[in-house]
C-alpha cells in the first residue's frame, strides 16, 4: 500500500482583471510577448511568493501538478482556450495566444495592483523574467508542492504551498481563511 496524497476540494475564485494586469505588467517588461509556459511558471511563483510574504495569493487561482510542473490553472485555460468560446469577461481585451506565445494586444490600467504587489512583480521578474520556459519547468518540479501527475493532474492546496514556503505552522489556519474568503468572494462575484 503507496502512501497517497488526499484530495481534497480547494475553494478559489479567479480575480480575472488582477490575473490580467499581472500577466500584462510581466509583458511589458519582455516586448509584449512570451512563451505561454514561462507567463504561467512567473504568475504561479508570484502567488507562491505572495503566499510566504502575505498569506494571500494574488490571482485567486486554483494550482495543479500538471507534466509540466505546477501552474495556475484557469489562467493557463484562459490562454490555451479558443477565445470564441472562452468565459472571459477582460483577459481576451488585452492577452491572446499566437501559437505557443502570449501577446500583450492592448496595455490595462493597473488599477487592481498594489504598490507592494508590483514590487512583488518586479522582484519575480528580476529573478526568474530571464529564464527559459524550460529552465522555469525545472525549477518548478523541484517544489516539494509538486507531484509527478503521471501525465494527469494533481490539486495543489493553499495548505500545500503555504508547508512548502516555510508556513507549515499556519498553513492550516492560513488557508481556511482563504477558503473562507473565497467562498464569500464566490457567492457575491465569481
Amino acid at each position: 500500500m503507496g502512501l497517497e496524497k488526499e484530495v481534497t476540494t480547494v475553494i478559489t475564485c479567479l480575480d480575472e482583471q488582477k490575473s490580467t494586469q499581472m500577466a500584462a505588467w510581466l509583458l511589458e517588461r519582455t516586448n509584449g510577448r512570451m512563451k505561454y509556459l514561462k507567463l504561467i511558471k512567473l504568475l504561479y511563483i508570484a502567488d507562491r511568493e505572495a503566499l510566504r510574504k502575505w498569506g494571500q495569493p494574488l490571482t485567486g487561482d486554483s494550482y495543479y501538478s500538471l507534466p509540466h510542473g505546477p501552474v495556475v490553472s484557469r489562467i493557463q485555460n484562459l490562454i490555451t482556450d479558443d477565445p470564441m468560446f472562452s468565459e472571459s469577461t477582460y483577459w481576451c481585451d488585452f492577452i491572446e495566444r499566437v501559437d505557443y506565445d502570449v501577446v500583450l494586444t492592448s496595455i490595462p490600467k493597473y488599477d487592481r495592483l498594489s504598490e507592494a504587489e508590483i514590487e512583488l512583480l518586479r522582484e519575480i521578474f528580476d529573478e526568474y523574467g530571464l529564464m527559459s520556459r524550460w529552465h522555469l519547468r525545472d525549477l518548478t518540479h523541484k517544489f516539494p508542492e509538486w507531484q509527478n501527475p503521471d501525465g494527469g493532474s494533481i490539486p495543489i492546496s493553499y495548505k500545500d504551498i503555504l508547508k512548502a514556503v516555510g508556513r507549515e505552522n499556519e498553513a492550516e489556519e492560513i488557508a481556511s481563511e482563504i477558503e473562507a474568503d473565497n467562498f464569500v468572494f464566490n457567492l457575491l462575484e465569481c
